[in-house]
């Protein structure tokens, strides 16, 4: 399993992806069924864990996305909000890093009412920024972070995360580095 795979505008996920891929069955916030590469889910189910101990609990927004579930998403989200915002906030078909079934959004659930929406997660940015400290421990990074949107070509998304196993991750987090810059420091080959 290539855990450093980079998924974004220009890198399209191949199919051949898929041949090492394997997918659990999990629930997310609303009790509906979503898959996660494995060990992404346990390592997960290791941080909810330690972040309860905190008092952050956290549950799983989205996680893996199949093609089509992405093109229902930019089909909802264009009539809902407009070609425009598609184009700024959601990824093209085979962009999305949900594809690899490494990647997480992380909802709130504050006081015991689930943060949903975008605007909630920000409305408590600053328990997002103390998750963010703890996800090197478990394998996650922070995977679009404030102020690199250049270099990941996505907005920061405090509720993102993205598992890439410990070392890298320690790395990443100590370095202040996006997976992109990392892969060109530590694994360009070109």
């Amino acid at each position: 399993m290539n855990y450093l795979i980079i998924v974004n505008k220009s890198n399209l996920i191949e199919n051949s992806y898929y041949e090492d891929l394997k997918l659990i069955e999990a629930k997310d916030v609303l009790g509906n069924d979503v898959e996660v590469e494995e060990a992404t889910y346990n390592a997960y189910c290791e941080l909810k864990e330690d972040l309860r101990g905190r008092g952050i609990f956290v549950e799983i927004s989205s996680a893996y996305r199949s093609i089509s579930q992405q093109q229902e998403i930019i089909d909802e989200y264009t009539i809902k909000y407009g070609l425009e915002y598609v184009k700024k906030y959601v990824a093209p078909i085979k962009t999305s890093e949900h594809h690899t079934g490494l990647s997480i959004d992380l909802t709130l659930v504050v006081d015991g009412k689930k943060c949903l929406e975008n605007e909630e997660a920000f409305a408590h940015e600053d328990i997002y920024l103390k998750i963010h400290r703890h996800l090197s421990n478990f394998g996650f990074i922070l995977r679009y972070p404030k102020g690199k949107e250049n270099i990941t070509g996505y907005d920061y998304e405090p509720w993102h995360i993205r598992y890439v196993g410990k070392e890298a991750a320690r790395l990443i987090y100590e370095n202040d580095l996006t997976l992109e810059e990392y892969v060109a420091k530590y694994y360009y080959t070109g």
